[in-house]
């Protein structure tokens, strides 16, 4: 990764021209660089997966934003950056009294957890879930969000890591030294109602045996090609078709987004949920935008508790 310098210039008709104020690290920036994702740029490319900004420009026939409103974007690409060029159309509003670096992770991370929750899964209060990749930016999110909605947590980190899943009363289990699957067939015998796997599929057979009856086990993680990606899909699809009362699902916010006011609706609610404090995104570092590449490091060492972002120096 390489910082490069561009001639600003006037948003082209339809387009806003936005200051980054803060954007995530997320793991498909990582797996993007690698070529590992189903749908990659050629390179070079500006990778970033989302951001929170200030409109400093508008192009021809934009009269649904102003000059100085702050936005969000859920890009896949380009968000690490001093400013960026994006469809006004695509806009997110963004008018809350929050830490940025906080609201930044809920645009991709916090909207795929409570999507998986709460959409895919349908949880219930009182419902016993599994969490593989508990101490992650996604995990972390749902580790947050399940206690909000009253859930059982069982949850997959390290053991150096434990603690982040002890604070939100998750049950944590060390995936380097336990086998997960016979911890829980002896702590829930009748097996658990929902598992969130982050691990495109690694997991996929073990996590399904430890469902109950009416249980599911609902996917999100990058599947790293599109081979992958029709893999797990087809995984999903054999395994709820199976005649044994329990099913599979996959969650992506690209197969998902048609839903654009449901996403506007969902932001809103879980940005609020900050400015209520019943949220606090965890942030293990923060980075000024221009040093990206260490902050891809960081989240690649492995050391990582929570998200990782990117902020302007200001």
């Amino acid at each position: 990764m390489e910082v490069m310098d561009y001639e600003l210039h006037p948003p082209s008709p339809g387009e806003a021209r936005i200051k980054i104020l803060a954007a995530p690290v997320c793991s498909p920036d990582v797996t993007s660089r690698y070529g590992q994702s189903p749908f990659v740029p050629k390179p070079p490319y500006v990778p970033g997966y989302a951001f929170i900004g200030v409109i400093d420009a508008l192009g021809e026939d934009v009269t649904c934003w102003q000059v100085g409103q702050q936005v969000a974007g859920l890009t896949a690409y380009d968000s690490y950056s001093e400013t960026i060029y994006w469809d006004a159309k695509k806009l997110i509003p963004f008018d809350y009294d929050v830490d940025l670096g906080e609201a930044v992770t809920i645009l991709l991370n916090y909207i795929v957890a409570y999507h998986a929750m709460h959409w895919q899964a349908k949880v219930k209060e009182g419902d016993k879930v599994l969490i593989i990749g508990a101490s992650g930016g996604i995990g972390t999110a749902l580790l947050q969000l399940g206690k909000l909605a009253g859930l059982k947590m069982y949850g997959l980190a390290s053991a150096e890591k434990h603690y982040i899943l002890e604070k939100y009363g998750a049950y944590p289990i060390d995936y380097r030294t336990q086998d997960f699957v016979e911890v829980l067939k002896e702590l829930e015998p009748q097996g658990i109602d929902v598992v969130f796997d982050g691990m495109a599929g690694e997991y996929f057979k073990r996590s399904f045996s430890v469902l109950g009856r009416g249980g599911v086990l609902v996917g999100y993680g990058n599947p790293l090609s599109v081979g992958g990606m029709f893999g797990v899909l087809g995984q999903v699809a054999l395994y709820t078709l199976l005649p044994n009362g329990r099913k599979a699902k996959y969650y992506s916010t690209g197969l998902s987004n048609l839903r654009w006011e449901k996403f506007l609706q969902d932001w809103d609610f879980l940005f609020k949920l900050i400015e209520q404090g019943k949220l606090k995104p965890v942030i293990q570092a923060r980075f000024p935008i221009l040093e990206a590449r260490q902050a891809n490091e960081l989240l690649e060492s492995g050391k990582v508790v929570g998200n990782v972002v990117l902020l302007a120096p200001e």
